[in-house]
């Protein structure tokens, strides 16, 4: 592990030009690729690039091609997981997704960030915070987890929705910024 994908895995300010993180996206880019041009057909095929690429991933979980990921080791996905076509994980540290979870198309999964102040952006450094979802998770389509979120088991995220802030078990969350509307 390169000292830049430690501090990258720790919360700290990291480099992303750093060599060895940028082999490893490089990496992750040449397993999409493979990934999104694979025929509907050769469903064995997907399954062997998807296990190449996460870190973990469930017996049963199915990704609709296209997928784009920033690394894909750091995902961690469950049983039975299902994403629809156009998802999107920026997986700068540890993505965890739980058993029976249904992600919406075009849904967007942020754990990489950025330094507030200007002075620290313009020295390329950049920040992760770990994203969690829970079990048996719906996300409808078009919505953005933000860095640093957990969403507990058995939540349901609206369409389009931009989740800030962590959201608890079994209810219904919606909006910009998400926030709870119901229990479930």
């Amino acid at each position: 592990m390169s000292s830049e994908e430690a501090k990258m895995l720790a919360g700290e300010l990291y480099l992303a030009s750093d060599p060895a993180l940028t082999a490893a996206r490089q990496r992750a880019r040449r397993l999409t690729r493979l990934y999104n041009e694979t025929r509907e057909d050769e469903l064995e095929r997907r399954t062997e690039i998807l296990r190449e690429l996460f870190g973990h991933i469930g017996d049963g979980a199915y990704i609709e091609p296209p997928f784009r990921c920033d690394y894909g080791t750091y995902i961690h996905a469950g049983a039975r997981l299902y994403m629809n076509f156009d998802c999107v994980i920026l997986d700068c540290t540890h993505v965890t997704i739980g058993d029976d979870v249904l992600i919406g198309p075009g849904v967007h999964i942020y754990a990489a960030t950025h330094p507030l102040e200007p002075e620290v952006r313009l020295t390329g450094r950049e920040l992760a915070r770990p994203v969690k979802i829970g079990n048996a998770v719906w996300i409808g389509g078009g919505a953005i987890i933000c860095p640093g979120v957990t969403i507990g088991d058995g939540a349901v995220i609206g369409a389009g929705s931009v989740v800030t802030r962590d959201i608890p078990p079994r209810c219904v969350a919606a909006g910009n910024p998400c926030r709870v509307i119901r229990q479930v």
